[in-house]
């Protein structure tokens, strides 16, 4: 099953995203074709990260909640929030 994670970031915390952000990269490289797509969520200037989104792969919600707790940016406790939830891809048709 798909789900959606949707992580904000606390206030105040882009030196600790900018520090997280190559081992980050790396946990997410290493998830292989689990990991569907991801990228940050920005703010209105379109360029300042303010938290996460992914859609992962996952057994269960227990799978999708341990790999959202292995990234490094939950390890590091960038999130002041993460939403998990199941997601059904509709469009594009495939």
């Amino acid at each position: 099953m798909l789900y959606a994670i949707y992580c904000l970031d606390k206030v105040g915390s882009l030196d600790l995203r900018l520090s997280t952000r190559p081992a980050h990269l790396a946990y997410l490289e290493s998830q292989g074709a689990r990991l569907i797509t991801a990228g940050p969520l920005l703010s209105d200037d379109g360029q300042t990260p303010l938290g996460s989104l992914l859609l992962f792969e996952a057994e269960s919600r227990a799978d999708a909640e341990a790999f959202a707790a292995g990234d490094p940016y939950a390890g590091a406790g960038l999130f002041e929030s993460v939403a998990i939830r199941p997601w059904r891809r509709v469009f594009p048709k495939g």
